[in-house]
């Protein structure tokens, strides 16, 4: 299926399901993607493996969020939320802890109501330097779709070495600053069945939810295009039943069918 790429550095705003207005900011190559996943599901399609593309520099990124905020503010428009995402993994960027604190005081003057939200998939939260930024933003919004390692390698098909155990435990270290934010799907993909719903998968994710103790959970299925084609969509009856457990565990769910 079609998927698409970001060609700004700054894009939108959107109208995110999870996050209301939201002006993206993409630290990643305009031209393709890179990522330390490989999620059969993203909307921006396949990784390259080996890519080594330039990331936007920490100066453009800076002076087009001011005119970008310049104008909504301008407009009477402006963003609910200042959201990194784009084509990959946003903390991959060698700068990424110098940028959050630009954007910070990019925000805090010319739109001091917004969020800063990071959307990540955890992969480098064991760098010192990548937990302090999403510290300081609002939003530190981590992945986990699955407890099991087995489930990862399918579904988000790590390009390096990843572990659900040592990934939990640098979550943790956040003791609470973190939203999780879980992908949960059914389907085919190369001749298998991906399928994260079962009770085995969702009470060994709880388990681990628990562990974490995030502030909140957002829980979603597939809305856009993927680039494996065999992936469908779960009821929203039964994400709001999974959303019920994690809230019978004193955590706050949000859900978006």
């Amino acid at each position: 299926m079609a998927t698409k790429l970001y060609n700004d550095i700054i894009f939108g705003p959107i109208h995110s399901r999870r996050l209301g207005l939201s002006l993206g900011v993409n630290l990643l190559p305009l031209e393709n993607k890179r990522c330390t996943f490989n999620c059969i599901y993203c909307e921006c399609g396949w990784t390259e493996k080996g890519c080594s593309a330039r990331f936007n520099r920490r100066e453009d990124v800076s002076r087009l969020l001011a005119q970008k905020l310049e104008e909504m503010a301008a407009a009477g428009t402006p963003p609910d939320v200042i959201t990194f995402a784009g084509n990959g993994e946003p903390t991959m960027h060698p700068d990424f802890e110098a940028i959050i604190d630009d954007v910070i005081r990019t925000r805090d003057q010319h739109a001091p109501k917004a969020k800063v939200s990071v959307l990540t998939n955890g992969t480098m939260i064991r760098k010192e330097s990548v937990r302090r930024a999403l510290m300081r933003v609002d939003n530190n919004i981590v992945k986990l779709d699955s407890a099991f390692d087995e489930t990862v390698r399918q579904i988000d098909e790590p390009l390096g070495e990843y572990s659900v155990a040592e990934t939990v435990e640098y979550m943790k270290l956040f003791e609470g600053h973190l939203i999780v934010q879980t992908m949960f799907l059914r389907g085919s993909f190369e001749g298998r069945t991906v399928d994260n719903t079962t009770e085995r998968e969702v009470a060994a994710w709880l388990k681990r939810i628990e562990e974490i103790r995030p502030r909140q959970v957002m829980i979603y299925t597939v809305d856009r295009d993927t680039p494996a084609p065999d992936l469908h969509k779960v009821p929203v009856d039964e994400l709001n039943r999974i959303a019920d457990r994690v809230r019978a565990l004193g955590i706050d769910c949000s859900v978006a069918g």
